[in-house]
């Protein structure tokens, strides 16, 4: 299932909104949300190349977009990211911090260290290092807000991914205390915890994996990131200028029972 873009096209017109992991999926969803209402968007990836695409497709649809290359588990290229970002286009306004990885399933007392180290590097750490580079920069541009990618397994366990759990789990508790810190600057910071989304990794998955999957969700399916990319926009904009540090779940009722 997919969704029609909503957004009015003049809504965040001359801002600039900063994507990590904007290459694909989520990603490249809110990419495109954004920029159909106006924003110049930074595309940051991992992935060069896809990201230098996902750019270009934005690019032919009349949207100012750029591409660069970010490692968010690096410190120092993140924050040449934000500085590319702002010197490209002046300023930043906007951040979605979504890349992220899965990692391998184990139980925790077989996890292997190196994966749990990647997983909390990339999921955690990397939203960290994200924002600390993109909040001076946002309060230097008078305010803006930002999005952090987290899961339905923010506020869920789920047997297998202790990692990935836990770092969700993180950035929720990351975003309420920077949420506290800067909403006297003018910066409003939330989370969104999506369900299991239809991305073309689960729809290869093994059918009765898949399957069992959809049976956790009582809208009887999984999401969309088009779905996802809708509730994230409307917390970037000024619609939703009174919510700072919640966390907001896009789960098809994952969460209720």
């Amino acid at each position: 299932m997919s969704t029609t873009p909503t957004t009015p096209a003049a809504e965040f017109a001359g801002r600039t909104a900063l994507v990590t992991g904007g290459a694909s999926g989520i990603g490249l969803a809110v990419a495109r949300l954004l920029a159909t209402a106006g924003a110049a968007v930074v595309v940051a990836d991992y992935d060069e190349e896809s990201a230098r695409k996902a750019a270009a497709q934005l690019e032919s649809t009349g949207a100012r977009a750029a591409a660069v290359r970010m490692d968010v588990t690096d410190p120092a290229s993140v924050e040449a990211g934000v500085r590319f970002t702002v010197e490209t286009f002046g300023a930043l306004h906007l951040a979605v911090n979504n890349a992220g990885i899965a990692g391998p399933s184990a139980p925790t007392g077989a996890y292997p260290v190196e994966d749990w180290d990647r997983v909390v590097a990339t999921n955690l750490s990397g939203v960290f290092y994200s924002m600390r580079h993109e909040l001076p920069a946002i309060v230097a541009a008078g305010g803006g807000a930002i999005v952090n990618m987290s899961s339905i397994l923010g506020t869920n366990g789920f047997a297998g991914s202790p990692a990935y759990v836990a770092a969700k789990h993180g950035v929720v508790g990351l975003t309420k205390s920077a949420a506290l810190e800067y909403a006297a600057q003018n910066v409003r910071i939330i989370a969104v915890g999506p369900g299991f989304i239809d991305t073309p990794l689960l729809r290869n998955a093994d059918p009765q994996a898949r399957e069992h999957l959809i049976s956790l969700h009582p809208a009887g399916r999984l999401g969309t990131a088009e779905e996802v990319a809708e509730l994230t926009v409307f917390l970037l904009s000024e619609k939703a200028s009174f919510i700072h540090g919640s966390y907001h779940l896009v789960d098809g009722g994952y969460s209720a029972p």
